[in-house]
């Protein structure tokens, strides 16, 4: 699908492409291949953007030019609930295209906020930006879903240890390790950028510190949920460890208290002329002293809390 947007305050949506206009293409189809070739469009910028990890980063060819970032995406998938993706945009003079293979929510609500709120975004370069702070945004409020699912968990697991659980928090685990990568490759992108455009008109100092600001304050976020989510890793694996010693150690103490009545009956069973052997009392004796041996048993591994 693809659509066309005027620059300026909000985006105005055109059937096709002038001059001071933008190309959203998400979640393209042949058509839209298509289209792509007879603008002249890199097969390597394509490539580029189509392979889902492929880092942040800046390519030029000729006068073409490729600005890839990595955008949070929640992926519906149990395994990994929450990844990152690619989104380029590719830039000649005038024409400028974002690209993205994979259908989500950060290039909707870019286009609908800013819409919405009549922002002024007049070039290339505050485009590129302010998608970058869109994806810090996204990074937030994803990373707001992951702490209340982490909560949730952990809520669940003080009250049972469930290893279903337990794998929810690896699998959430998995989507910050996603987040911290893509959130520092994004950083590094904003550097670039500092770079190349910091001599043109369209540089603007103001928002580049306010989207440095943004990514930051994701940055320190995702680091402090990966942090938390480590610590409670490691405490429910240490709960997991107690718990085994705890069962070690009562089979072990009901192994032992069971070994003495069989110990003596083992005694007392052998074809052998043996004390009390020829009593009628013999086997009630028998019998007490084992049942005896083995409360004495018992209260010896329940004073060292065995039991």
């Amino acid at each position: 699908m693809r659509e066309f947007l005027l620059f300026g305050k909000g985006f105005t949506k055109v059937d096709q492409w002038q001059e001071g206009c933008w190309i959203n293409v998400s979640d393209p189809n042949q058509d839209d291949f298509t289209y792509l070739e007879e603008m002249g469009v890199p097969e390597s910028f394509i490539s580029d953007i189509r392979d889902p990890n492929e880092r942040p980063r800046v390519e030029k060819d000729d006068d073409w030019m490729l600005t890839i970032m990595r955008i949070p995406r929640e992926t519906g998938d149990v395994d990994i609930p929450f990844s990152t993706v690619p989104l380029g945009v590719i830039t000649n003079g005038d024409l400028v295209i974002v690209l993205c293979y994979f259908k989500n929510i950060v290039i909707h609500d870019f286009i609908q906020y800013n819409t919405a709120k009549g922002n002024a975004i007049n070039n290339k370069f505050a485009l590129i930006l302010r998608l970058i702070m869109s994806s810090a945004v996204w990074f937030l409020k994803f990373l707001k879903q992951i702490n209340i699912s982490i909560n949730n968990t952990e809520d669940g697991l003080e009250r049972r240890l469930r290893n279903d659980d337990l794998l929810k928090l690896r699998n959430l685990q998995k989507s910050l390790v996603y987040f911290n990568t893509g959130i520092r490759g994004n950083e590094a992108l904003i550097s670039r950028l500092r770079t190349i455009y910091m001599n043109s008109e369209m540089f603007d100092m103001e928002m580049v510190e306010d989207v440095h600001i943004e990514m930051q304050q994701a940055l320190n976020m995702v680091s402090i949920y990966s942090n938390i989510l480590t610590g409670s890793m490691e405490a429910f694996g240490s709960i997991i460890s107690n718990n085994l010693n705890l069962i070690m150690k009562r089979m072990t103490s009901i192994t032992i208290i069971l070994q003495v009545p069989t110990l003596i009956a083992s005694l007392y069973g052998m074809n052998v002329s043996l004390p009390i052997d020829d009593k009628a009392w013999a086997f009630v004796a028998i019998l007490l002293l084992s049942i005896a041996l083995s409360c004495a048993a018992f209260f010896v591994f329940k004073k060292i809390k065995w039991f």
